[in-house]
């Protein structure tokens, strides 16, 4: 099976679960403490399920960026103002 075929037969098993999941509500109340919890279980997978298939899609990969950083050296007015690392300020002595 292929990764689409496996996410849609887990959608539908997730369906029936959350439709069980409903009927028990109904019948025991959604107040208790457990309730609460198998149905928060129950959106946590749908949300996960949602996830997964947004991953797998084969959309366009996206291509990373690439930056260019110049051969240049830097200004060194950008360092007029920085600490020394370990050292501390420049006006300062030195722990």
């Amino acid at each position: 099976m292929s990764v689409n075929d496996e996410l849609a037969s887990a959608q539908r098993a997730l369906d029936e679960v959350l439709r069980y999941v409903k009927r028990l509500e109904q019948q025991l109340g959604s107040g208790g403490l457990e309730m609460r919890r198998v149905r928060m279980d129950a959106d946590r997978l749908r949300e996960s399920l949602a996830l997964l298939k947004e991953g797998s899609s084969p959309a366009a990969p996206k291509k990373p960026q690439l930056v260019t950083i110049p051969d240049t050296p830097y200004d060194n007015s950008l360092w007029t103002d920085s600490d020394d690392e370990g050292l501390g300020a420049r006006d300062r002595r030195a722990p």
